[in-house]
């Protein structure tokens, strides 16, 4: 009898039903983390079963989308809000899951076809626009106000005598929704592709590899670094000084706008903005201290150190955290790259990471009601809160960081025995 050839191994299964496993997990683990930040912040509260909902429109938020915040406060009245925010626990949550749902069925290959991998993500895609859609339709309330309850006692014997009852309401921009959590949802699975030693990429782009994937590899390591030193201190936080849900809120909802914020104030950036009226930054509370007030304030090391001068720990803890990824990163880089390019690969994916915090950690609040002209829209029904970066500034330090910690740290790597090629194809057996 003549022998039978070795059977091929089983390629991945792509089809969908495993795409559903990773929407669906996806979705719910987002969802999760919103409900008990939500939970923990006192939503719970909410009347008219409306938790559900401000959760939907949590996890819409997190991946780019749109809620629009609308006031109805009958003929005698007028309102106005607007809020726009990222809340990014809820967003790294969700990019962690999909990006390991969508790399497990690729794992131990070498190399994957530009069809197969754009047909698997093709997949994931169709069925995450449908939760897309079912999460943008199912994220809107409406509120009931009480202007006594705002504490304007004259202003609510107006709203009695007239019957004005203020309500506050949100809903989704379905089409913006759509968009940007797409387009969310590509730079997830793109970067999952780069991060990840090894995950396939098809033949012509084996090339690039080299550089890119260390790079990126480093910034997503010195991201989370980040976000677990975040945690580490909230927890000591909640433990010694007590507010555990007001803590556990922040942790579960906005962690990484608070830590990646430090990041690239420990560079040397500056962030303007102002609070006003009853909105506030929850932790820490230095912040609050330094934006309110009645002008436009700026947020960087030195208003800080006014504040308390253990700010410029930020210095030390960038610097050596910096060191660190580009340390990784010389570390899983060919051989035979020289210093100084490991220096620009450094300053390049740096200034790349610091304009991605720059663009999802701006935060805009504000709200205010008038009542036959009683109650400016920004007086005392009114509050405002906003934070945007000088973006120019902060990428031109973080390309100067980059430059000095790429070098430095590729020094020590090199003379250390090397781990090999990066993405170095594996040998053939025989």
């Amino acid at each position: 009898m003549s022998a039978q050839p070795p059977t091929r191994p089983a390629e991945a299964a792509h089809g969908w039903v495993q795409a559903l496993a990773v929407v669906l997990a996806g979705v719910v683990a987002m969802g999760v983390v919103a409900a008990l930040g939500l939970w923990a912040a006192g939503a719970a509260d909410l009347p008219d079963g409306a938790f559900p909902r401000v959760a939907a429109a949590t996890v819409v938020t997190a991946v780019g989308g749109t809620v629009e915040l609308s006031g109805n406060a009958g003929g005698l009245a007028e309102s106005d809000a607007g809020l726009t925010v990222i809340p990014l626990s809820v967003t790294l949550t969700g990019a962690l899951v999909l990006a390991a749902g969508f790399l497990w069925p690729l794992r131990r290959r070498a190399v994957a076809g530009a069809g197969e991998l754009a047909g698997w993500a093709g997949r994931i895609a169709v069925l995450w626009l449908v939760a897309l859609l079912a999460l943008a339709f199912s994220a809107r309330h409406t509120f009931s106000l009480s202007l006594r309850d705002l504490g304007q006692e004259e202003l609510g014997d107006l709203g009695d005598l007239f019957g004005i009852s203020p309500e506050v309401g949100f809903t989704t921009d379905v089409p913006a929704t759509v968009f940007f959590g797409l387009l969310w949802l590509v730079g997830v699975l793109v970067l999952a592709l780069l991060v990840a030693r090894g995950a396939p990429l098809p033949g012509r782009l084996l090339r690039f590899q080299e550089s890119v994937r260390p790079a990126a590899y480093a910034m997503v390591v010195l991201l989370l670094a980040y976000v677990g030193l975040g945690v580490v201190i909230g927890l000591v936080v909640a433990a010694t000084r007590g507010h555990v849900a007001e803590t556990f809120a922040v942790l579960l909802l906005g962690l990484p706008n608070l830590v990646w914020l430090a990041l690239t104030i420990g560079l040397g950036a500056t962030w303007n903005g102002r609070v006003d009226g009853p909105f506030g930054l929850p932790m820490p509370h230095v912040l609050d201290e330094v934006l309110r007030g009645q002008e436009v304030s700026e947020l960087n090391l030195s208003t800080l150190a006014e504040q308390d001068g253990r700010v410029w720990w930020l210095v030390v803890v960038d610097a050596v955290l910096l060191l660190a990824a580009a340390f990784v990163m010389a570390r899983r880089s060919p051989a035979r790259t020289r210093a100084w390019q490991h220096a620009v690969h450094m300053a390049v994916a740096l200034a790349l990471t610091v304009l991605m915090i720059c663009l999802v950690g701006r935060i805009s609040a504000h709200y205010g009601l008038s009542v036959l002209g009683i109650g400016d829209l920004g007086g005392d029904l009114g509050g405002e809160l906003f934070l945007r970066p000088e973006v120019w500034p902060a990428l031109g330090l973080a390309l100067l960081w980059g430059l000095v910690t790429g070098f430095l740290g590729a020094l020590p790597a090199q003379r250390m025995a090397h781990r090999g090629e990066a993405g170095a194809p594996p040998a053939r057996g025989r």
